[in-house]
This record gives structure tokens, sequence and C-alpha cells, in this order.
């Protein structure tokens, strides 16, 4: 019984921690295979071939999508080759196998300049359109960075003395467009696991196009179908932190600790939030197939990590995380007519939003009013209200930055505890613009001001996960920590 084991981003920029702490320690210490490696590329590439997951830099995607008259692209085509150049020299030295390593990576986006410059010169004859093509150019794009690292990584462990095998699921090199099924059976056909350790790009081609449904979420897609389709005994997630009960920079690493247990509620309540265990999408094949999931930290490979499952529930109701996302606007439509037809409001303004592609972290409904609270760019709100206002004429339209701040939990079914969690974010003088909380009791939510953000996790990490006993604290999570001056 094997295990598919992903390798986030961060941790595949320190090759040493990643074959030191994970291939050389297997949790099967019986053997260093029964194991599967689906890859991420390295950190802050894809941030360069696409754009900026946070701030929205374009890169290289980015620039050639936005602009037919200029070519930036193609200098930052050129600066993002320089880069791999350097990761390479780093991780392999000089010599044969960094010629290799370059020739590889240059293979791929020489082919890329070219297709983009063939494409560019296509679309200035009046009966071919950009953006009919850009979502292939995304896929493309995105390809070559998991293609990279994956590269690399199999190189880097025959070197150490592994076994290691590339498998390439980014159809660079095939006419044939398949399904992700299909594509997955198909590379893993003559795999013997037993004597091969599988390296995979977490980037892989169908015939649908992973991104457009999950955008920069693909990897974890390929991860989960990869552990369905092989009926995989565990499917473990590689990060460089611990799914821990709140962000230690902000509540101080003596008193967050690793959850240790959960399950996919949890875990979708945080990829809603944006601090993603795993895309809700990837996790629902998981779940289905009573797949359990351990997240775990590369740099403490003994720790057992988070263990995310379908049924658990914890032995006695409590909050098990805080969790939160900063830079959220409060988009908030007020009209008069909107009581006695809220349905026709709601369904036009949603398709609004999904038309922009704005993540909806949550939303206020009343009578007149809908107020939803996203996930996106200012640039991206204005966009939104603008069609707002022509679709609805009368209505008052208003936008404010805030932040969320939410305690998780798989029950939360204990009395008082939204009193109690109010009570300490009230203690903290912060002002409370809107509260959520549904009857399924896995979440609550406080959308404040910005720049109370930290202070509420806090407060709510202090009063709701740790308890005091006679000056010792003890995390609910079932972790020991540090007392609380």
């Amino acid at each position: 019984m094997h295990t598919i084991e992903k390798i986030g981003g961060t941790s595949m920029s320190d090759y040493v921690s990643v074959r030191d702490n994970i291939i050389f320690k297997p949790s099967n210490p019986d053997t260093l295979y029964q194991r599967v490696f689906v890859v991420s590329a390295y950190g802050g590439i894809t941030d360069k071939l696409l754009e900026h997951k946070k701030s929205g830099q374009p890169g290289v995607y980015g620039l050639f999508a936005s602009s037919m008259e200029d070519k930036s692209w193609l200098q930052a085509l050129e600066q993002l080759k320089c880069e791999m150049y350097d990761l390479n020299l780093q991780l392999f030295g000089k010599g044969e196998l960094l010629i290799r390593a370059n020739n590889f990576i240059d293979e791929r986006l020489q082919d890329a300049q070219k297709c983009l410059t063939d494409l560019h010169s296509l679309c200035m004859h009046g009966h071919f359109a950009l953006d009919a093509h850009l979502a292939t150019v995304r896929e493309m794009l995105a390809s070559i960075g998991e293609a990279h690292s994956a590269w690399n990584m199999v190189e880097l462990l025959k070197r150490d003395g592994v076994s290691a095998c590339y498998v390439d699921l980014t159809g660079w090199d095939t006419d044939r467009h398949m399904s992700l099924d299909d594509r997955i059976r198909s590379a893993f056909r003559s795999i013997d696991l037993d004597s091969q350790l599988p390296v995979v790009t977490g980037y892989a081609h169908s015939e649908d196009g992973l991104m457009s449904s999950f955008d920069r979420g693909y990897s974890e897609m390929t991860f989960s179908r990869l552990a369905v389709l092989t009926q995989a005994r565990e499917a473990v997630i590689h990060k460089e932190f611990h799914l821990s009960s709140a962000d230690p920079r902000l509540v101080g690493e003596g008193n967050a600790v690793p959850i240790g247990r959960t399950n996919y509620d949890v875990a979708d309540q945080l990829a809603n939030l944006g601090m993603e265990a795993i895309h809700p999408k990837a996790a629902k094949g998981l779940r289905q197939h009573n797949v359990p999931l351990r997240v775990k930290n590369t740099f403490e490979p003994e720790h057992t990590g988070t263990l995310i499952t379908g049924d658990y529930v914890s032995d006695t109701p409590r909050v098990e995380i805080i969790a939160g996302c900063k830079g959220v606007y409060a988009l908030e439509l007020f009209d008069q007519d909107m009581a006695g037809s809220l349905e026709d409001y709601d369904r036009e303004i949603l398709a609004l939003i999904k038309r922009f592609r704005a993540h909806i972290v949550s939303k206020d409904v009343n009578a007149n009013t809908i107020t939803h609270y996203l996930a996106t760019n200012l640039k991206t709100v204005k966009r939104i209200r603008s069609a707002l206002a022509e679709r609805f004429p009368e209505a008052e339209l208003d936008q404010k930055k805030v932040a969320i701040a939410s305690a998780i939990g798989s029950d939360m079914e204990v009395p008082g505890i939204l009193a109690k969690a109010v009570s300490a974010i009230a203690e903290g003088n912060i002002s409370v613009l809107a509260i959520h909380q549904s009857m399924r009791q896995v979440d609550m939510q406080f959308v404040i001001e910005e720049t109370d953000y930290d202070n509420a996790v806090k407060s709510l990490h202090k009063a709701l996960v740790e308890v005091h006993d006679h000056g010792r604290a003890i995390c609910l999570a079932g972790y020991p920590i540090q007392p609380v001056n």
C-alpha cells in the first residue's frame, strides 16, 4: 500500500531538506519506495510565469495577455530563464548535470517563446482574437515550472543513489488530448512502485484544462486524482509549516501548536479563507474515496503532522484553529426595490461576480441589502461595482476594505461560545462590523477593520484555544504549550 505525497514550492527550493527529511525518512521504514511524489514549481517561479499570487504583478502570461502593442513579455521570459539557470547552478554546481538541466529548461522556454511569437503575429490579423487562446497560453506557461522542478529532482535523486523516474504529465511532446484520469493511467502503466520512485509534474494537461476549473490549485487536483486512481493508503502534503492552531508569528511560537487531527470540513473552511491545506475540489475526491490526508512540516520530519479524515469529530466540542484573511473588500448593494425580490438580485449579483472571477469569502443578506466579502484586488472590485451600477441604476453601492478573523473546528457546538468570542474581541477594543455563524457549527466569522486583524487573532486564540490552569496554558487541540504571560 503506497502513499501519494505532494511537496510545496518553498520546500522544493531546499533540495537537501527534501532529500534528508522526506525521501530518506519514509513513513514506512521497511522501504524507500512505495511512494509517489507530486511536485510544485520552485518558490516564486509560477508567479514569474503567470502573475504574483498575492500582489497580482504580471509575469510572462500577464504581460502577454495585457498588450498586443509591446513585447515586454519577451524580456520577462529572458529574466525568468536567467533565474532558472541560477537555480540550476545552486542545485547541481558546475558540470555535466548542470549543462543537461539548462538544456532541458531551455528547450521548453524556446518552444514557449516560439508559440507566443507565432500567436502574437496571428492575432494581429483581424480574424483571430487573442482572448480565445489565452486559457491555452496560461496552461502552457504554468506547465514549465513543474517540469523544471520535477526533472531536476529526479536527476538529483539519481545522483544520490535513489531509483527515481520522471513522470511528465504536461503533455508537452504529445499531440493527443485525453482526460486527466486517462493521462495518469497511461503514465503509470509501466511503473513499478516496488523499485521506482516516481516524481510527477504537479501540472497535468487534460482535454478540459485544469486551470479553467482550479487555476493555481491545479497541482492539488493532480495529487488528489493520483491518490484516488491508484488507491493510495494515504495522501501526504509536505509544507514549510505545520497546520497550526494559529499563525505562530501572531500568537507566538510557544502558543501555536499543530492541530494533530481534524476533518475535511475544517480544511474547506481554511481554503475558503485562502489558507489552503488542499483545494476543496481536490479534497472532495479524497473524502469520497476515504483517503486520509496528512499535512506535514518538511523541516520537522519526526512530527506526524495533522491527519485529516472525513469522519473525525473532536472528542469534546472546541475551537481547533483561529485563521482569517486581510485585504477583503466588502461590496454592499442597497436597493429599496429588493424587498420581495431578493432571489432575482442575488442571482444577478452572483453572475456578475463570477464573470469577473472574484472569490466570495462570505456574504450578508437582509430585506434590501446584499453585501459580498470578496478576496480579490481593487481593480476587479471597481469593475464589479461599475457593472452593478449599470445593471441597478437606482441602487446605492458602497465598498470597504476589511479583514475576516475566523474560529474553526470540527465541532464547535459549545453553549456561550459566540458570546465568549465577542467578549474577547471587545476586550481588545476591536469593533465588530459583522458576524456569521452557521448551523453546521464548524466556524464563526468576524468582519473587522483591517488594522485590527492581528489583535483579533491573538484575542480569539487566547480566549478560545488556550485554557489556563494554575498558571499553565493547555491548548484545546491536545498539545501542551508554554504559559502565556
